[in-house]
């Protein structure tokens, strides 16, 4: 589950899951970017920011060897129905796999909105959610498989 929701999208997780679930807009997609260890923010710094420049303005950095994953429609379940008893509505992520991953460590995982895959950049990519995913790439796969990634209580 998400260690934090990034200010800009509270509120607003569900819409855009369910936005690029029903591939509206048609380029819609879920970023996933691995964050770096080395020069990691705080997560009390990092709530604040509003796009994905933003988010790797200061020191935090993209692991870009092992690369952003890009889910589509085809990748996302359906949105679930809210859990009345609970009184909760929760989101879930495939699995996903980095193949033969190298690189410099990571700590995190940054969900993201981008309403256009592809014409946009990172400035028009909205920062979700971000949780902990502490791994140490060896050019063995790496599996994410984190089921509920956001939870609006």
């Amino acid at each position: 589950m998400a260690n934090i929701v990034f200010n800009i999208a509270k509120g607003r997780v569900v819409e855009l899951y369910n936005r690029v679930e029903n591939n509206d807009p048609a380029n819609s997609a879920i970023i996933l970017i691995p964050i770096e260890t080395s020069g990691l923010e705080a997560d009390s710094v990092l709530i604040d920011v509003d796009t994905v420049t933003a988010l790797l303005a200061g020191t935090t950095n993209e692991q870009t060897t092992m690369g952003r994953k890009t889910l589509t429609d085809a990748d996302l379940a359906a949105l679930p129905s809210p859990d009345d008893t609970n009184d909760r509505y929760e989101v879930s992520l495939p699995t996903v796999t980095w193949t033969a991953a190298t690189g410099n460590a990571i700590s995190k995982i940054a969900v993201c909105y981008d309403s256009d895959t592809t014409g946009g950049t990172d400035a028009n990519i909205i920062p979700l959610t971000m949780f902990d995913f502490v791994q140490t790439p060896s050019g063995a796969d790496i599996q994410m498989t984190t089921g509920v990634f956001f939870r609006a209580a």
